[in-house]
């Protein structure tokens, strides 16, 4: 989510759009970490979970005031209350919700579609149900910050790179790939992971690494790969059709991967192979690792493919959208 509204401000900086940022994340950390000493001199949280995301929120209210936006982006809006979207757009604020999390989250964002003036959808698949409660919804395609992600070197080093959460499905698949003879890394929200793969992890296991290092890793592996989670609101809304964010940015930063199947990615990348199970990740990164210059090609096709899959290209195709 970070990754999508650093992208999101840069792409509608370089339109030319004048951008004031509400740091709801570190309004969200202080309120949920804040203590107070009781009578019996001990320190306890100060604050509820819900009196926390309420109070960290409640501060756009007064920011929408101080700065008085024609248009107010959110990106990934679960800490965000419908009376509150009500609110700015009352005003006279127009009110968008970049939806992050389709289709794993569909039920809940679909909660708040009909209470702003546009959605967008990180994945079509049930853009009908979102169409049907808001017709200003709009799927835009993952992409990547030209700032951040672009082939070079780095003082990173592996054969095989893996950026993201470790899911129990993610866990589950990668413990039955034979990882042998290749250097495997790891980075991203891998608590609580079995040893096995927590040998893997190159940062320390209690921190979530900042996307910002994310290319810096793509750009010094040889090889990496993306693999779906299943976990989802209901069984059904683990299937999607986009692709992910982080293929984006791996073909932006000339990083060969293996990918599993999906229609826009089949489509995009057919220079990429497709695996299905371990043993097939397993062969395929091993084979690009024997095979560098069909590699390096593949890498240079997929880097082209993605060209022009920017944020600036987004934040052009939705302000046209919202005729602004």
């Amino acid at each position: 989510v970070s990754d999508v509204y650093r992208g999101w401000c840069r792409g509608l900086r370089d339109i030319g759009v004048e951008v004031a940022e509400y740091n709801l994340h570190d309004r969200l950390n202080f309120f949920a970490r804040a203590h107070l000493r009781n009578e019996d001199g001990e320190f306890t949280k100060a604050l509820k979970d819900d009196e926390a995301i309420h109070l960290a929120a409640a501060g756009l209210k007064q920011a929408c005031y101080d700065y008085w936006p024609d248009l107010v982006v959110i990106v990934s809006g679960f800490f965000i209350h419908a009376l509150l979207a009500e609110i700015m757009r009352n005003r006279g604020h127009k009110v968008v919700m970049v939806m992050t999390e389709s289709p794993y989250e569909d039920d809940r964002q679909l909660e708040q579609a009909d209470g702003v003036d546009a959605v967008v959808l990180n994945d079509p698949t049930n853009i009908d149900q979102f169409l049907a409660a808001n017709p200003n919804t709009i799927y835009l395609p993952h992409c990547y910050d030209p700032d951040l992600h672009y082939p070079g070197v780095s003082d990173f080093k592996a054969d095989c790179v893996f950026v993201g959460t470790g899911f129990p499905s993610r866990v589950e698949f990668m413990q039955q790939v034979d990882w042998t003879g290749i250097d495997l890394g790891l980075a991203g929200n891998w608590r609580h992971v079995p040893d096995d793969l927590a040998r893997h992890v190159v940062h320390d296991l209690e921190d979530c690494m900042p996307g910002e290092r994310t290319p810096d890793l793509y750009r010094g592996a040889l090889t990496s790969f993306n693999l779906y989670r299943t976990e989802a609101q209901r069984d059904d809304l683990s299937e999607g059709w986009a692709m992910g964010p982080r293929e984006a940015e791996l073909a932006a930063c000339g990083t060969w991967f293996a990918r599993q199947s999906r229609p826009e990615g089949d489509e995009l990348f057919p220079m990429l192979p497709i695996f299905e199970t371990p043993d097939e990740l397993g062969d395929q990164i091993r084979w690009a690792l024997n095979n560098p210059d069909k590699r390096q090609q593949a890498a240079d096709d997929a880097r082209a493919a993605v060209a022009d899959r920017t944020f600036d290209v987004n934040a052009k195709r939705l302000l046209s959208l919202l005729g602004v």
